[in-house]
């Protein structure tokens, strides 16, 4: 089930096979209940890093990739997310009337990035679940997806044309890794990785081990949030079955790629990682980008250092 909210761009006049696949999606059926009560009217999607909500940095980051459509998965009665999406014809009359120029182009950037529809995932049956949604919605001649989850902010962009890259080397699946602390790795999905000869930035996939001990960790690469899965995904989906709480997860129908001997690698971020998902995470995600303003990040950065002299 679809919803289409805007169409403002095309696709590609060549046919030449893009940088990454036409479709994005972003799984953001969740109830945020780490946020709450802010999240009780406002969805986590929409909270925003300095004055933008982080799922408009996530589609600038698929369509500086070179995805012409992004697939937003809803629950139902969530529809704020990607009406964020549509034009406010008012707004923007008033905005236009009263000269606020810029902020009339901060208003306009979201509608005007790509197309934009949402799929709804009835029931929170987790995250292959989510995927598994948005199937029905592609074309015959589309044979992968690019899935970018809204609570990981990966900057700076370039890492999505370095998955296509690899998936165009090596095919199959391509994911994002980041290099974590040995303290911090039981909080994540760790890689079992071997290298690939003359590709550095790139390893090939062995298996996945869901939060382990430091001491069984068997390597430093945690997942990032960022995927293009070829569209066997799909039926690995359609062949694993459901976990605790009765969840599909995708690193399941991965695992399962893998053992069916196809291909599955992942690209090296090499820069930041912010987690959207917890108030920690998001209050450094808000500071780092606002540092980085020329509005906000002098006076921001004077701020802070007379701050914490205070300690």
């Amino acid at each position: 089930m679809s919803e289409t909210t805007s169409r403002p761009t095309a696709r590609r006049a060549s046919e030449a096979v893009p940088p990454i696949p036409h479709t994005a999606v972003v799984p953001a059926a969740g109830l945020g209940t780490r946020f709450l009560p802010a999240t009780k009217t406002v969805p986590k999607e929409l909270l925003p890093v300095v004055d933008t909500p982080g799922i408009e940095l996530v589609a600038e980051e698929a369509k500086s990739a070179g995805a012409d459509r992004l697939l937003v998965v809803t629950s139902p009665g969530k529809d704020g997310v990607v009406a964020h999406f549509v034009e406010d014809l008012v707004l923007e009359h008033t905005l236009a009337a009263r000269g606020k120029e810029a902020m009339l182009a901060k208003v306009r950037n979201a509608p005007s990035l790509l197309e934009v529809a949402s799929v709804i995932q009835e029931k929170p049956l987790g995250l292959g679940h989510a995927v598994g949604c948005v199937e029905a919605e592609l074309g015959d001649d589309e044979d992968a997806i690019a899935v970018l989850l809204p609570d990981d902010l990966v900057i700076p962009g370039g890492t999505l044309g370095r998955m296509a890259m690899a998936r165009a080397k090596h095919g199959g699946s391509v994911l994002c890794a980041i290099e974590v602390p040995g303290e911090e790795i039981s909080a994540y999905g760790v890689f079992e990785v071997e290298d690939v000869p003359d590709d550095p930035g790139v390893k090939r996939v062995r298996g996945m081990v869901e939060k382990p001990a430091a001491a069984d960790a068997p390597s430093n690469l945690a997942a990032a949030g960022r995927y293009i899965l070829d569209r066997k995904i799909f039926d690995a989906l359609r062949q694993i079955t459901p976990g605790q709480g009765g969840e599909l997860q995708l690193t399941d129908a991965i695992a399962l790629l893998i053992e069916w001997g196809e291909p599955v690698h992942v690209v090296i971020h090499e820069g930041t990682r912010h987690d959207l998902g917890n108030p920690g995470g998001y209050l450094k995600a808000a500071v780092d980008f606002a540092l980085d303003r020329d509005d906000y990040g002098p006076a921001l950065r004077a701020w802070l250092i007379e701050r914490l002299a205070k300690d």
